[in-house]
């Protein structure tokens, strides 16, 4: 029987993810052998802001090689790192059942955001949590942090941040839930394309390992990440603004929500239909977003 090999990141969470999607496959597949190969990709080694060494395929690039090369088989990534077009060659043969997509607000003592004194430092990495961080609470200061779940987590109980916005699903999948002072909802902050779904990724022309992924791919979860993945590429490479948007689907209806934050405003928009429709769905809601936001905020290219 052939060996399968699984490529992702180091980190804890990462290889938590992967355990998560190799003991899926082996319970679909028993007896089926697969090896785990950690791979660094740059954002891995750089200690930059995302925002100064680029975020569209910063931590997935060197995956996606070494499954280009044949060095694995399959690839498993956090969907929001991925970008919103498949590279050639490659495809997304699975996106198993979605954890919980919405941000988490993480405090030393346990405070919500509320309860933060005027001026606290908030760290995040993102500047979609960031603007709408401060349509929340316009005093507080968002401060540029990285590093992993656990990393983040020290540096707010060392006291070099007040509090820190972290995924929820990257505290859950570590058993670390008990740290969110405070969940936000969809409304109060809409989360990162893709967030909290996992991207199972071989070679178009790999049958077995098509084969072998595809039984864990969730329809409902597809399609609303078809959704938000078609908002986003509808964006293009134009896009300098913060972003977000989340789709859901309940009895074959999908339901979605977009953001782009310009200068001091924050304008959304909402669209609902079939759930076989979401691409066009997430493209139209781009659409509404790009008149909103003015020309030449966005890329006015397909």
């Amino acid at each position: 029987m052939r060996r399968f090999v699984i490529g992702t990141r180091g980190s804890r969470l990462a290889l938590r993810q992967t355990a998560i999607v190799r003991d899926a496959l082996t319970a679909i597949h028993p007896g089926v052998h697969i090896d785990v190969l950690e791979i660094r990709t740059a954002g891995d080694v750089s200690k930059a802001p995302l925002s100064e060494i680029g975020g569209a395929g910063v931590f997935t690039g060197a995956i996606e090689e070494a499954l280009l090369d044949g060095r694995i088989d399959i690839a498993v990534h956090s969907l929001k790192d991925l970008p919103p077009r498949d590279t050639d060659g490659l495809l997304l043969a699975a996106i198993p059942a979605r954890a919980d997509a919405r941000d988490a607000l993480v405090t030393r003592s346990g405070a919500t955001l509320a309860n933060l004194m005027a001026g606290a430092r908030v760290g995040t990495g993102s500047a979609r949590r960031a603007a709408q961080l401060q349509l929340l609470r316009p005093d507080l200061v968002p401060v540029d942090i990285r590093g992993n779940v656990d990393t983040r987590i020290r540096k707010v109980d060392a006291g070099e941040y007040d509090a820190a916005v972290l995924a929820l699903a990257g505290l859950e999948r570590l058993g670390l839930a008990g740290r969110a002072a405070q969940v936000f909802s969809p409304d109060e902050m809409v989360p990162a394309v893709g967030q909290g779904c996992l991207a199972v990724q071989v070679r178009a022309a790999d049958r077995d390992a098509r084969a072998l992924a595809e039984p864990i791919d969730d329809p409902p979860t597809r399609a609303s990440a078809a959704c938000e993945r078609a908002f986003l590429a509808r964006l293009g490479a134009g896009c300098r603004l913060p972003v977000g948007a989340y789709a859901t689907v309940e009895e074959s209806t999908l339901r979605a929500r977009a953001m782009i934050a310009v200068r001091d405003t924050i304008a959304v928009e909402e669209a609902k239909g079939a759930a076989g429709d979401a691409a066009r769905i997430g493209a139209a809601l781009a659409e509404a977003l790009i008149a909103r936001a003015g020309a030449g905020v966005v890329s006015a290219e397909p």
